[in-house]
């Protein structure tokens, strides 16, 4: 998930690329809400005079009679989830606008597989006791088929004594989940911890740049970890005022929202058999004899659709990591989904969007190139000044200082308006990098004149490599384009770029190569224009 030092790799790239000679000449070198405890609401009513207070006993709590355990499920048009009754916990959870893979027939896509089942998702421990199997259970409701609305489950329980209803609340538009847990403790424990359990396998994608990681957001600041070597050995933990925490990758979260207002804890590991598992705890909930304590907090299982995560609360939209330059990703992601809802296919979007870039950045660009173009002119007198004074360094830069004035050169001219863009790039790359839409989004589905799948997944590779190839193949055509350089050395390393980019985006998703070759091509076409009307 965290693409910061790839993201550094190409601003590096892109700025050794075109930055290089100017700089070289330049110098004359040749290189895891709280729940907020429910507070007394009862307070004794004023004494009348002379009349002691009446002390009215606690009413005796109903003897709990178990239920034989069962599957319980729930059907909205979002997800078909199924859960235990003993306990409430998760056994399955399908999404169903969203497939398992681009196979036709293929099942929904399960944020709760097998494997993580076994680990209570959606459970509840009580002074870390797990409640599903230490304690008993019984539930007297029905199977949920929503439509529109909300419909609400039950689960009463009882651990050591403890009584325990969780009551979750269900909506029909959108993952988000609520829940109400009432404790009632009849041996008056003062306090008591509560934590809310979560489980997922691998939930990201064959995508090497779609990352899984546990996830924390506290008091507005997001944080996650994907060290899998650290996350077996040690696990992580956060505490704070924790607004949400759980498991995520690009495209799908698994996470918990307590209630705002106090401390709590984030506590997250794999397991030996690849589980990743995460709680957060609540500390100090406060209890009396007999009477309820109630806790509220909510689940959000599913993708990371941002329309839906904006309406949800806790700043759940903050697991959309666009990075720094999220100000100029969010209007991008917009405008690239109206062009889709406009052309029905995310690849012409991507090419729609860069040729709309390229148009916006055209004085830039050809200003640019102008810049370059008068800097090789100069390479001669260059040359001569540094053989002149290859002995006396300031005397060299005081000469090129004086030729750059006379010809009237700015030698960051050819620079400056391409790190401009660098900005534009990155956040681009954030954005198509975090885009659900582009999940199973088929571009040229099968290869021509054949039945083998190709870029019928933009959030994934190309499985032929055919694309990112033809990029490089670009990037050299650019530099022969280009007029020679003065210095050998200079000319070496920039024909080494493309073969750097091609290795970096050879295993990239294959809606960002193709923004990159569009880019490539464009920019081909654009110097060729330049250098014949110059």
């Amino acid at each position: 998930m965290d693409n910061r030092r790839l993201i550094l790799a190409i601003v590096l790239a892109v700025t050794i690329m075109f930055g290089w000679q100017v700089f070289a000449e330049h110098m004359g070198w040749i290189e895891p809400t709280p729940v907020t405890a429910v507070t007394e609401q009862q307070a004794a009513a004023p004494a009348e005079e002379a009349k002691p207070a009446e002390v009215k006993p606690i009413a005796p709590i109903a003897q709990f009679v178990p239920s034989e355990g069962r599957e319980v499920h729930v059907d909205t048009p979002l997800y078909e989830a199924v859960f235990h009754s003993g306990g409430g916990v998760l056994q399955s959870f399908k999404l169903k606008k969203y497939d398992s893979s681009i196979v036709p027939g293929s099942d929904y896509y399960n944020m709760v597989s097998p494997a993580a089942a076994t680990v209570a998702p959606m459970g509840l421990l009580v002074n870390g006791q797990p409640s599903w199997n230490m304690g008993q259970w019984s539930f007297s409701g029905s199977d949920v088929k929503l439509e529109n609305g909300t419909a609400t489950l039950t689960f009463l329980g009882d651990l050591n004594g403890v009584r325990i209803q969780r009551d979750i609340t269900f909506h029909a538009d959108t993952y988000l989940m609520d829940e109400k847990v009432t404790l009632i403790d009849p041996q008056g424990n003062p306090s008591a911890r509560v934590s809310y359990s979560l489980g997922a396998t691998d939930l990201s994608s064959e995508s090497n740049y779609d990352m899984m990681n546990m996830a924390w957001n506290i008091k507005g600041k997001l944080d996650y970890d994907g060290d899998v070597e650290d996350l077996t050995k040690q696990g992580v933990m956060q505490s704070g005022e924790i607004y949400w925490a759980g498991l995520m990758s690009n495209y799908f979260l698994s996470a918990v929202l307590p209630e705002q207002g106090r401390t709590a804890v984030f506590k997250g590991r794999i397991n030996e058999g690849g589980v990743w598992r995460g709680a957060v705890e609540m500390q100090d909930v406060k209890l009396e004899a007999g009477k309820p304590a109630e806790l509220k907090a909510s689940w959000w299982i599913g993708p990371k659709t941002r329309d839906l995560l904006a309406s949800a609360p806790n700043d759940l939209s903050s697991s959309v990591d666009l990075g720094i330059f999220s100000f100029i990703a969010i209007p991008m992601l917009k405008l690239l989904e109206w062009m889709q809802a406009y052309m029905g296919n995310w690849g012409f979007a991507i090419i729609a969007l860069t040729i709309l870039i390229k148009v916006v950045f055209w004085p830039l660009s050809r200003k640019s190139f102008k810049s370059m173009e008068k800097m090789k002119q100069l390479q001669p007198m260059m040359k001569q000044i540094q053989e002149k004074y290859k002995d006396d360094k300031q005397a060299m830069q005081r000469e090129v200082m004086q030729l750059y004035k006379t010809y009237g050169v700015n030698p960051m001219g050819g620079c400056l308006p391409i790190l401009v863009q660098l900005p534009v790039f990155v956040a681009l790359y954030q954005a198509l990098l975090n885009c659900i839409e582009l999940r199973h989004a088929s571009f040229i589905t099968y290869l021509p004149g054949t039945d083998l799948l190709w870029l019928a997944d933009l959030s994934v590779k190309d499985p032929f490599y055919i694309t990112p190839l033809v990029m490089g193949a670009t990037m050299f055509l650019q530099q022969w384009l280009s007029p020679a350089m003065g210095d050998p050395q200079q000319r070496k390393i920039m024909m080494i770029m493309p073969v750097v980019f091609t290795v970096m985006f050879i295993n990239f998703p294959s809606g960002l190569v193709l923004y990159w070759l569009c880019n490539n091509v464009l920019s081909i076409a654009q110097q060729a224009w330049t250098l014949r009307n110059k």
